[in-house]
């Protein structure tokens, strides 16, 4: 469902800010496979998902999704096959339309749109039951305007409009990391769940240890552009964080009670 085949890029090259954030990365994604990332500051997480979906261009390599060679297509056009999720809860919605607004223009993502009704009284009552999944009560408030939402309420909302037409390939940019201990975990239980019922294929990139054990069937450690391990199946499951603090000392080769060792 996705593949990245020696994908480089450099930031500011032939200059004294030059920074090659990704060296020759591949990986190979199956369909429904659920990946998280993890890898210091400028370990290449993000140029990576930003590569991806098409937010600047890449330098060498090839870029495909379900198949498809995206790696000249623009990043508009590339939407179609992506549902993403950032970090900032501000991002993804419009504060100043309604719930059920805001995934009326998540619905329509890719499709043709001409003069008519905004919502449909059949679309209100999807909404009003997708929305019921979510666990937060959003239901009864589709009136609202989201920028009248908590932080949690809205990173939750994006993620439902993000997957609300599935997407081949979903992609969550650290997209509990402004939100409160307890609220994230509500987040990625709900993240959970929608992956797991609609069988997404996805990539979450996050700064937490735990988090990036217990998620998903896979796991991969970035550092410096590179991806140094890939763990998956029963490792997966057998791996703690002790492990993984080692594992990443001996292949970044850095002392263990360093900060940088810390993945922050």
């Amino acid at each position: 469902m996705l593949e990245l085949c020696d994908v480089k890029k450099t930031f500011n090259p032939g200059t004294v800010n030059e920074k090659q954030a990704l060296c020759g990365v591949s990986i190979h994604l199956n369909e429904g496979d659920f990946v998280t990332v993890i890898g210091g500051n400028g370990a290449g997480k993000s140029t990576m998902l930003n590569a991806i979906a098409g937010v600047w261009p890449i330098d060498e390599g090839l870029i495909s999704i379900g198949g498809i060679n995206v790696t000249a297509m623009p990043e508009h056009v590339r939407a179609q096959h992506i549902g993403r999720v950032f970090q900032d809860p501000m991002m993804g919605t419009a504060a100043n339309m309604c719930i059920d607004e805001n995934l009326a223009l998540a619905y329509r993502r890719g499709q043709k749109r001409g003069l008519c009704w905004g919502v449909s009284k059949a679309e209100r009552e999807r909404y009003r039951d997708e929305l019921k999944i979510l666990g937060l009560g959003l239901e009864t408030r589709m009136s609202v305007k989201v920028g009248l939402l908590s932080g949690g309420q809205r990173q939750a909302l994006t993620l439902l409009m993000a997957t609300l037409q599935k997407p081949k390939l979903l992609l969550l940019d650290e997209h509990t990391a402004a939100l409160d201990p307890a609220t994230a975990a509500k987040v990625l239980e709900i993240s959970d769940r929608i992956v797991e019922e609609n069988r997404l294929t996805t990539m979450m990139i996050t700064h937490n240890m735990s988090d990036a054990i217990r998620h998903g069937n896979r796991l991969i450690m970035m550092n410096e552009g590179k991806i140094i391990l890939d763990i998956s199946g029963e490792e997966k499951k057998r791996l703690t964080k002790a492990e993984l603090i080692s594992k990443f000392a001996e292949l970044a080769g850095v002392q263990e009670e360093t900060d940088e060792v810390l993945l922050s």
